[in-house]
C-alpha cells in the first residue's frame, strides 16, 4: 500500500467514525422529536375525545320531561369545555416545544454541518500537505540516487585507474626481477 492510499485509508476510517457517532446523536434528537410529536397527537386525541363529549353534554337534557336544561346539564358542559381549554393550551405548549426541538435540530445540523465542512477541508489540506512532502522527498530521494551513481561511477573509474596502475606496477617488477635474473 502506498503511501496515498494508506492516508486516504485513515482519512475515511477517520471520517466514518465521526460521522456514526454524529449520528448516534442525532438519532437520539429525532427519537425525542418523535416523543414530542407522540405526546402532541396524543393530546389531539385526548381533546377530541372531550369535544365529543361536550357536543353530549350539549344534547342532555335532564329537566322537567327531558325537554329543558338544568343548570346541572349546563355546568356539565362547561366543565367540559373547560377541560377542552385546559387540552388546548397543552396543546399549544407541547407544539411550541416542538418548535423548539425542531428549531434546535436544524440549527444543530447546520453547526454539524459547518464543522463537519471544516473538518473535511482541514483533513483535505493536510493530505495535499503530506501529498506535497511526499512529492519533495520522493524527487530527493531521486536526486540523491542520481548523485549516488555519480559518484558510484567515480568510484569505480578510480578503482578501475588503481587496478590499471597496480598490474602495470606488478608487470613492471616482473620485468626487473626476470631481468635481475637474467643478469646474474
Amino acid at each position: 500500500m502506498n503511501t496515498k492510499t494508506r492516508l486516504l485509508f485513515f482519512f475515511g476510517f477517520f471520517l466514518s467514525t465521526f460521522l456514526s457517532v454524529a449520528h448516534a446523536s442525532i438519532q437520539q434528537d429525532t427519537i425525542s422529536f418523535a416523543d414530542q410529536r407522540a405526546r402532541i397527537n396524543n393530546l389531539l386525541d385526548s381533546r377530541k375525545e372531550r369535544f365529543g363529549e361536550f357536543d353530549r353534554s350539549l344534547q342532555m337534557k335532564s329537566g322537567i320531561f327531558g325537554i329543558f336544561k338544568t343548570s346541572a346539564d349546563m355546568q356539565h358542559s362547561i366543565d367540559i369545555l373547560k377541560q377542552v381549554i385546559v387540552a388546548d393550551n397543552q396543546i399549544f405548549v407541547e407544539t411550541k416545544r416542538l418548535l423548539d426541538i425542531k428549531d434546535y435540530e436544524s440549527a444543530r445540523y447546520e453547526a454539524l454541518a459547518k464543522e463537519y465542512d471544516a473538518q473535511v477541508t482541514a483533513h483535505m489540506k493536510t493530505i495535499s500537505k503530506l501529498q506535497n512532502e511526499n512529492d519533495k522527498l520522493r524527487a530527493q530521494i531521486n536526486e540523491l540516487g542520481d548523485d549516488q551513481g555519480h559518484s558510484n561511477l567515480a568510484l569505480y573509474i578510480a578503482l578501475a585507474v588503481i587496478a590499471f596502475l597496480l598490474f602495470t606496477r606488478y608487470q613492471a617488477y616482473k620485468r626487473q626481477q626476470i631481468k635481475k635474473l637474467t643478469q646474474q
